[in-house]
């Protein structure tokens, strides 16, 4: 077994605050250096002060205390944000503000060395300055833009087809004993900095090439410096749904009820949860139970297996694969979970923090809403001995295990930034297929039970939920007389952006519709506007759905 030393230790909260200060101006100072190669060479002492100052990132302001303090619940997140201000956040956000410094901590992973073509080979075990500059980058959560071998800069879509080639080599999970997760593979379940910066590139680009960042459920994180990216920033979306506080659960003091605006043991619907399902909602440290939101991508297999398996292979293990931009499929999936058992760590689990077991179902936004596009899930969260916390699950069809996944939960427990990892066939088939996965919490609402069963079924009123509340109006009361509800635009983003590029081309359609109309009412007394109606629309949407075809081909 391969040693190789933790990224992280698991963080002390005593703090010497005199040398946190000496090392936060040492860190402003070191970024402003006009040297590349004195910047890099301060990359050991950068990261240690940067995971530092997220791992103690305050996780609510002084207004959500004020609220808890009052018994009136913790602040609530508006406008799709799902975690509060850092000042420690915000401190890192300006000081990596310059591309320069950016650049010298944050893009020397093997990923980037490789895109500059300054080196062709892996290294194993992977080096220690590879890791940590992957870890920032990750914790960053943004893309960067690099310097090309010539000098010129290369945009994060040139970095795509690197990251890619990375995300789907086979060998990234078969090789060693990484459990097909973002860990190193000498069975140690350390992470692998340098597959979740891969990873991470391949789901931004992917959620950018679709449109999802428009939304703010999805640019609050994808494309904020550090955005959620420390323990306990989960806030839920939308407001007045929590029940949670950094901390766990807030218990709320007899009286405060009517001030919370119900009882503790009330969901979102109303329907209280049994005594059994409260009690380990509220010993769970880890903010199971609730909305997830999850986005997964994968190649065509064809695509996959030519690349993995071409004939004649015979590249050597520790050289990467050709780059790969063939288009991928995305599917943006909804999560309900709930907690269902919570056990003592394992021998190879962190010995502070406890096992819990989860259950519940998932939907595909674009799925076509029979019993086929149903998944349930179940799974589990620990914390490994490194301090990471790590997240597993399986996809089940008709009570069948198919899928499986392993994530880590960037910037640690209960961080809103999220789980990002990979997916695979659950008995772990050296011929694939595998991918790239993320999810995020979003709410507190979890399945519903009915008599200890969950309910399979999540409803089309879930997705509007979650679309109507990325423009939520805090001052727009339904319960208010004068409110007068909004008419919902809930086109999906690519039928947005479609609908915009093909403007010009729909408002000719249009035209020559209503000359056919005309036509046919001149010529018929009854003509058949329904052939009209499906050569326009149907027939039109049928063309769209065969260009977006082409296109990811």
């Amino acid at each position: 077994m391969t040693a190789f030393p933790p990224q992280d230790e698991p963080p002390s909260k005593k703090l010497d605050w005199e040398q946190e200060l000496h090392d936060l101006v040492r860190l402003q100072l070191v970024c402003k250096s006009q040297t590349p190669d004195k910047k890099r060479a301060e990359l050991p002492f950068v990261f240690k002060t940067v995971t530092r100052l997220l791992e103690n990132a305050s996780c609510r302001d002084e207004k959500d205390r004020e609220r808890k303090d009052r018994g009136r619940g913790p602040g609530q997140s508006t406008f799709g944000l799902t975690f509060p201000p850092s000042r420690n956040a915000s401190i890192l956000a300006r000081i990596f503000d310059n591309e320069e410094t950016r650049e010298a901590f944050m893009s020397q992973s093997f990923l980037f060395e490789r895109a500059r073509n300054e080196t062709k080979r892996f290294q194993d075990p992977p080096k220690t300055g590879h890791q940590q500059s992957a870890k920032l980058h990750s914790l960053y959560g943004m893309p960067l833009l690099i310097k090309g071998g010539n000098g010129r800069t290369l945009r994060s879509s040139r970095l795509y087809p690197f990251a890619c080639s990375k995300v789907y080599d086979l060998r990234q999970y078969t090789t060693g004993n990484s459990g097909w997760g973002p860990f190193m593979n000498d069975g140690t379940f350390h992470v692998d900095w340098e597959k979740i910066e891969a990873i991470s590139l391949v789901l931004r680009e992917n959620i950018r090439g679709k449109g999802f960042d428009a939304f703010p459920l999805f640019s609050n994180l994808w494309n904020t410096p550090f955005g959620g990216s420390w323990s306990g920033s989960y806030l839920p979306w939308p407001p007045n749904n929590d029940v949670t506080t950094c901390g766990g659960i807030f218990e709320e003091e007899e009286g405060d009820d009517q001030a919370s605006g119900g009882s503790a043991d009330e969901d979102e619907d109303g329907e209280s949860e049994t005594a059994d399902e409260n009690a380990l909602r509220l010993k769970d440290p880890y903010g199971v139970t609730g909305t997830w939101l999850r986005i997964v991508c994968f190649l065509d297999y064809n695509d996959f297996f030519y690349y993995n398996f071409p004939t004649d292979d015979q590249l050597p293990g520790n050289v990467p694969r050709p780059v790969l931009d063939v288009g991928e499929a995305t599917r943006l999936i909804m999560m309900k979970l709930n907690v269902t058992k919570i056990v003592e760590p394992g021998e190879d689990d962190h010995k502070d923090h406890p096992v819990v077991f989860f259950e519940g179902l998932s939907r595909s936004f674009d799925g076509s809403w029979d019993d086929n596009a149903d998944s349930d899930i179940r799974g589990s969260v620990r914390v490994t001995l490194e301090g990471e916390v790590r997240w597993t699950t399986y996809s089940l069809f008709d009570g069948e295990e198919r899928w499986k996944s392993e994530g880590i939960q960037i910037g640690g427990i209960q961080s809103a930034r999220g789980v990002v990892g990979t997916w695979f066939e659950k008995d772990f088939d050296p011929h694939g297929p595998c991918g790239p996965m993320a999810y995020w919490k979003i709410s507190e609402i979890g399945p519903k039970d009915k008599s200890g069963d969950v309910e399979h079924e999540i409803l089309i009123h879930d997705f509007r939920h979650v679309g109507v509340q990325f423009n939520y109006d805090e001052e727009s009361d339904p319960d208010d007389d004068d409110f007068e509800e909004e008419v919902i635009d809930d086109r999906l983003p690519w039928e947005v952006q479609y609908d915009e590029e093909h403007a010009q081309e729909m408002e000719e359609a249009r035209i020559r519709y209503d000359a056919l109309a005309e036509e046919a009412m001149a010529n018929e007394p009854n003509p058949n506007e329904e052939s009209l109606y499906y050569e326009l629309h149907v027939g039109g949407r049928a063309h769209r759905d065969q260009n977006e075809l082409d296109s990811d081909e």
